[in-house]
């Protein structure tokens, strides 16, 4: 896992390019989820989006992905779980001080950014992590976004 995890940062832009026609993809199938509701597909979906997730970024399945904001590196990963940039233990070789033998995932993450059409986005603060969304699809909760921010209405569950 951790090498695929290493090539999806290395290779950031085209995950990035990727992602976006997938998420195009998700946003025009909205009306088809929103008959069968989103409640119904929350475990399918949420078992697809792990699967591939964690084969190529080892997601966590926090329900509230930032990949796109970070390099392709998944921040859960870090035995800290920091979300907005590296804590003060990073090795000057840019390995974690609680795992030596990992990459620091903001040195990943920061590095990722740099290869991103939109890498600005690492600078942006991220909320605090809602744990209520934990195993629960960030695709679906994309959809859901999407249509409220579309309508100004919160879609049905």
């Amino acid at each position: 896992m951790y090498a695929v995890r290493r090539w999806s940062v290395r290779h950031a832009r085209a995950m990035e390019i990727l992602y976006a026609g997938f998420e195009r993809v998700l946003i025009a199938m909205q009306p088809l989820f929103r008959l069968i509701g989103y409640e119904r597909l929350e475990k399918p979906v949420a078992l697809v989006e792990r699967g591939v997730k964690g084969l190529l970024f080892d997601c966590r399945m926090c329900g509230d992905c930032i990949l796109s904001s970070t390099g392709m590196s998944c921040p859960m990963n870090c035995p800290k779980q920091m979300r907005n940039g590296p804590c003060g233990g990073v090795r000057a070789d840019g390995y974690c001080e609680v795992k030596p033998d990992m990459r620091c995932v903001w040195v990943d993450a920061w590095e990722g950014s740099k290869r991103m059409r939109r890498g600005t986005r690492i600078h942006q603060v991220q909320p605090q992590l809602d744990a209520r969304l934990q195993g629960r699809s960030s695709w679906l909760r994309v959809v859901r976004e999407e249509k409220t921010r579309m309508t100004g209405t919160v879609s049905g569950q």
